[in-house]
This record gives structure tokens, sequence and C-alpha cells, in this order.
């Protein structure tokens, strides 16, 4: 703890310097020096103030199941630690180094709606109209914090054990932003959240995150269901306490994903890389050489679903080696029933737009 506090005080003057520049960004699009583009459709922007780990793909997933019955909509992302640059459409690019990991797995759960992805979301967006020019809805993947586009609506994400209420700006925190910048936010949700949250822990972060009266304030929690062979998704697994489960993943934040795996199995061995990891050849062979450790036979590999994605370009030596490597699919929920509200909020903000 003293270590860490010495380490924040140290960094504090690099994170004044980058708030400074932050801020005088931030300044010049409030008075238009800079200016912010606008579109004549509906741009809807889900993301967060911190480096990762709030659960943007899931929170998409679930806005893309959801609207795709109504809209025809699209999704855009910057596509984080591709191989490639400038604006790629993800269907003819069907490359998971191409377009992004994120990108890669919401392009697989929805081979019907178009994907791309672009550094610049100001040109990327124009591209994607061009492309397909019958869109009237596009969210936008992690770019609350690229002012270069006015959204239409800006959902912000905050992790439960991460809010950026108790974090601090780089790099003595994980925030790209001043905490204050939360106010850009129309619809504020707090992710990740224990499904037995108290009314008592609700009003703390309500008066702790304080939303202005036009803000709307979420608490969504994940919900995991059955395990599915990673190249076939209709062969389940069913969960056996005496199991041993080895965890591979590759996410900014595993703690959710531990506590729910160690809840089902008793014997859990986990084995994590950095966030977004490109798995090597030698990766795999020390997933394999850990997995051949475990004892008895009653054994499996479990990995999330934004992993599966990355290790889809080892499919011939997982096959061959008849790893027995399964995918854990998670789904958002709202709590306190809240669920419809939400999708009031925003159908009712969609019936009201104006270009």
């Amino acid at each position: 703890m003293i270590r860490e506090i010495v380490i924040k005080l140290l960094l504090a003057p690099f994170s004044l310097l980058y708030g400074g520049v932050i801020s005088v960004r931030n300044f010049l699009y409030k008075k238009e020096i800079l200016r912010s583009v606008r579109f004549d459709i509906p741009v809807i922007s889900i993301g967060n103030i911190s480096i990762g780990g709030t659960g943007k793909t899931p929170h998409i997933d679930f806005m893309v199941d959801w609207l795709k019955a109504y809209l025809p909509l699209a999704i855009l992302s910057r596509g984080y630690k591709r191989e490639t640059t400038g604006f790629l459409i993800g269907q003819q690019s069907p490359n998971v180094k191409s377009i992004g990991d994120e990108p890669f797995q919401l392009m697989m759960k929805h081979p019907e709606i178009p994907v791309a992805v672009s550094e610049n979301r100001e040109i990327g967006i124009p591209l994607l109209l061009k492309s397909f020019p019958g869109t009237r809805l596009v969210l936008l993947d992690d770019a609350f914090q690229h002012l270069s586009v006015k959204p239409y609506l800006n959902i912000l994400l905050t992790g439960f054990d991460n809010r950026f209420t108790k974090d601090y700006i780089l790099p003595a925190g994980r925030l790209r932003e001043w905490r204050s910048s939360y106010k850009r936010a129309d619809i504020i949700i707090v992710t990740k959240c224990p499904r037995d949250l108290t009314s008592g822990k609700i009003d703390e972060i309500h008066h702790e995150i304080k939303p202005l009266k036009n803000q709307f304030l979420f608490f969504t929690d994940y919900r995991y269901k059955m395990p599915y062979y990673i190249f076939s998704p209709v062969q389940k697994l069913e969960w056996n306490p005496e199991m041993f489960v080895l965890l591979v993943s590759g996410i900014a934040n595993t703690d959710y994903l531990e506590h729910y795996v160690s809840q089902r199995v008793h014997h859990v061995h986990n084995h994590s890389f950095a966030d977004h990891h490109w798995y090597s050849n030698y990766d795999l062979g020390q997933i394999k050489r850990q997995f051949d450790e475990l004892p008895g036979t009653n054994k499996v590999i479990i990995t999330t679903e934004k992993d599966a994605a990355r290790l889809q370009i080892h499919r011939d030596y997982i096959i061959e080696n008849k790893l027995p490597m399964f995918v854990l699919p998670v789904e958002v929920h709202f709590l306190l029933n809240e669920e419809e509200r939400f999708k009031d909020i925003i159908a009712q903000k969609l019936l009201e737009f104006k270009t």
C-alpha cells in the first residue's frame, strides 16, 4: 500500500502534465476552435474514461442484439492492436489480426451487421455510410475521449471495482481524462457489479458519482452462459465440481471471471496474459504443457469470447493436439429490473433525433 502511494506521488507531475494537455484539447473543442463532426444519422458512443476492463464489448453486443431488429445498424471500432491501419470493413477482411479481436468477436456473433475499423472516427463513419448507405444507426466503440465526433448519445461505462471516481489520471492512475469529463455522458453504467448489490451500496455510488440532472445512472452485471467448444457452439460443457480447469485469458481484469469459475469447480489453475495479447506458437505450447500437467482425465481449458477470437489463428494446433478448449459466453444483465427503462430512454432519444 505504501509502495503504491509512493509510486503515485512520483508519477503525479507527469499526470499533471498529461492532464494539462488534455485540458487544453478539451477547451479548444469547447470553444469550437477545434470542431466536432456531427452526422445526419444517430451515432451512439459506448466508451469509458479509464483504460480497458469496463466491459465495452458485451454492452455493445447487448445493444446490437436489441436494436438490430428495429434499425439497420453498423459498428465502427478503432480495432485496437490490429496489424493494419486505415479504414477496413471486417466482412471484407475476415482476419482477426487485420481488424482486432473485439471487432472480430462482434462480427462472428453478428455476421449480418457491418463491422468496420478506423483510427479516425470522423473519417471512418462517412466511409462506413458510403459502403452501407442503408445504415440508420452507428454504434461507436470506445470513443468517449475522441471529441472529433459529436455523438448523438454518449454512454459511459465504469467498472464497479475500478470506478473513475476513485481513480487518477495517467500515468499515476488509469484515467485517460480528468474525472470531470463524465459530465459529457448522457448515460452512465456501473458495470461488473456483484449480483447481490445492496440498496445502501447503490445509494453510496449515486452520491459518489453525482450524476447531473440530465444524466441517467444504471448498474449491470455479467451473466455467464454454458461454455461451448471453441470451434462448435452446439457442443456444450456441463460444469462438474471435481473438474480441473485451466483458465486461459488475456483480458484487462480477470477477477470477475475467476470468481465465477471458482464457484463452479474446486480446482482452477489460472494462466493469464496481458489484455489483447496475441497468442504465439510458444504460448500454445505452454498452455498444452500446463494442461497436460493437470491430474486425471476430467479436465478442460476455459477461455473468454475475446480470447477465442485471437485463438482462432491456432485452430490447427488446438484440433491436432485435441485440446478441450471451451469458451465462456457472457451476457449483460441490468440490475434493479431496469433493462426496460434503459431501452425506453434509448428508444425515445432515437425517436426524437433530428438531422
